[in-house]
């Protein structure tokens, strides 16, 4: 595992990002068709093409998407892309300077640490473990599945043609009734992007080619639930990348104060035309 000691000051992250989603050509098989019965869970890894330990994190991330191992959850993956790892002879082309603010957030608001690595998975915003271990993985995804509490139901819509370089999203909230926000929740919205290749020519990786799932093109933010009234719903448009094979969008609501994800949904979208 490769650690490195990175600072930065922390906000709420509510900005555009560039970032992935997992391969459309390998959907779970007809073994996994009662995802509609499981609960969502994101799965976000912090990972970089500069380091070394980050390619089997980024296998067992394309694992858990393609194979949806865990019967009780519904996987959603977000592949982040750091750049403090961009200084050491490659720049990661997916890298984002708000990727790495929001790992930092993580470490300073919810596991109280200083220390910020590659790779490092985070399950639902509650808990977090080295990336490239696939049973630390499975087990975080399983106890997410079950774990008690208020799960808001997330509709979203995507207005979408294939030749479209965006797309109109309308996303709708609802929550059990009597649900209490204290510190109110951030609406956020991903576009990822599955099947990207890359040919690294320096650093750690240098002559290796990586393959991504599940990459985040983009990270907005749709809103915030600031008051306990629901349903709560929002219209945006998302800028699209210039390449989307496939990819997707996924929407999910994370409280402010503990940056626990209380729902979760996502919906395929086309390829554009050429692709």
């Amino acid at each position: 595992m490769n650690r490195l000691y990175w600072a930065s000051s922390v906000g709420l992250i509510t900005i555009a990002i560039a970032v992935g989603a997992a391969r459309t050509a390998a959907r779970p098989t007809s073994s996994h068709s009662d995802i509609t019965e499981r609960v969502p869970v994101v799965v976000e890894l912090f990972t970089s093409e500069g380091c070394s330990s980050c390619p089997p994190a980024d296998d067992v991330l394309t694992r858990l998407v393609t194979t949806q191992p865990v019967s009780s959850a519904e996987i959603i993956a977000l592949g982040e892309h750091v750049d403090y790892w961009d200084r050491l002879g490659w720049r990661d082309p997916f890298s984002s300077a708000a990727f790495s603010a929001r790992q930092s957030e993580y470490a300073s608001k919810v596991f109280h640490t200083g220390n910020i690595y590659t790779p490092q998975m985070v399950v639902d915003g509650r808990e977090e473990f080295v990336g490239s271990d696939y049973r630390a993985a499975t087990g975080a995804i399983a106890r997410a599945a079950r774990l008690p509490g208020t799960r808001f139901r997330i509709l979203l819509n995507a207005d979408h043609k294939s030749s479209d370089t965006s797309t109109n999203v309308v996303i709708r909230v609802e929550a059990p009734v009597g649900t209490s926000l204290a510190g109110g929740a951030d609406v956020l919205l991903a576009v990822t992007e599955d099947g990207l290749v890359t040919q690294v020519r320096r650093g750690e990786n240098g002559g290796r080619q990586l393959r991504h799932s599940a990459v985040v093109r983009s990270l907005t933010s749709a809103g915030t639930i600031s008051a306990n009234v629901f349903p709560w719903s929002a219209r945006t448009t998302l800028q699209l990348s210039s390449v989307l094979g496939g990819s997707r969008i996924v929407a999910f609501v994370q409280d402010r104060a503990t940056k626990r994800v209380l729902g979760a949904t996502s919906v395929n979208l086309a390829p554009k035309s050429g692709t």
